[in-house]
């Protein structure tokens, strides 16, 4: 059994960092020797041990959690049962009279100038991104994977209204097609990955038809969101990606906003290890560099 876990450990990876035989071995003794914890207090003790973490200092459980779950669907580990009560953000968001149709809005931005981008800043505010993301966004509200910032678009005039929402969060580890556009080899990809961020949910309230209002705010994004994830996360993204289901979208606001369709997913999913969803449901790719040199960065295999 050792030879045969030394031999897939090899090829394990967790957020593009190899794992050695070795660390498998760690983990899989952590597994055991700490069963009576919860799934996420082993994924903190490995991050701990193993020094998984953000380079602000937090630990990567989230993301750790998974690839010990995907461990163990491959039969490398046993982790302890679920437990039947989880965080309350994993339950569907409730419908609260907040969540309710606003009073419709209809014009040119221009109209309703300033645009803003409010960041949560309270349990309320979390509260109803939440319920909205679930009750008006076609593909509901999903604990983001990974690091994540969420705004509310506002327009200002003639008074302050919330009239969107918006999600940035960690990349897609792989993408064909957008490792194509970058250019860069497996050892930049590895190195350079965190400074790619993904727009995983874009909202504009359906009682809300304000000429220009999407593009603008995907534009406004592009210009503040650099600042917000370095100020999180001591990151400074040079790209930003997102993905758009063709079947529902053509991506129109995406490409007034001046990003890149770089071409199509292979419809599978960060969990699809089997390929079984290959071409279930692909999704067009946008790209959006926030510099210049935004290749060259990505490309580098070692610090400047």
């Amino acid at each position: 059994m050792t030879q045969v876990l030394v031999s897939v450990g090899t090829n394990l990876s967790f957020c593009g960092r190899p794992i050695s035989a070795d660390e498998l071995t760690l983990i899989q003794g952590i597994a055991k020797d700490f069963g009576g914890l919860g799934r996420t207090e082993i994924a903190n003790t490995v991050c701990e041990l193993l020094q998984m973490s953000r380079p602000t200092g937090k630990l990567k459980t989230v993301e750790c959690r998974a690839f010990l779950e995907t461990l163990e669907a491959d039969g490398l580990l046993n982790l302890p049962p679920r437990r039947s009560q989880r965080r309350s953000e994993r339950k569907p968001p409730p419908v609260t009279s907040l969540g309710v149709f606003g009073a419709p809005l209809e014009g040119v931005l221009k109209e309703f100038q300033p645009l803003q981008l409010e960041p949560l800043r309270s349990q309320a505010d979390q509260d109803l991104w939440r319920e909205w993301m679930q009750r008006y966004h076609y593909l509901g509200y999903r604990i983001p994977f990974g690091a994540h910032l969420r705004y509310f678009v506002q327009v200002m005039a003639p008074q302050p209204v919330r009239v969107g929402a918006l999600q940035f969060s960690s990349p897609a580890w792989r993408m064909a097609a957008r490792e194509q556009w970058i250019g860069w080899s497996d050892q930049a990809r590895r190195r350079n990955l965190q400074q790619v961020v993904s727009n995983s949910r874009f909202l504009i309230l359906p009682w809300v038809r304000i000429r220009n209002l999407a593009s603008s705010t995907l534009a406004l994004a592009a210009r503040r969101l650099p600042d917000d994830w370095q100020e999180s996360y001591r990151i400074r993204p040079v790209l930003l990606e997102t993905l758009v289901d063709p079947a529902r979208f053509a991506g129109t606001c995406y490409r007034a906003a001046n990003w890149t369709c770089v071409g199509r997913t292979t419809g599978r999913g960060r969990q699809d290890r089997d390929h079984q969803r290959h071409g279930a449901s692909p999704k067009t790719i946008f790209l959006c560099p926030l510099a210049a040199d935004a290749r060259s960065r990505l490309c580098a295999e070692v610090a400047p």
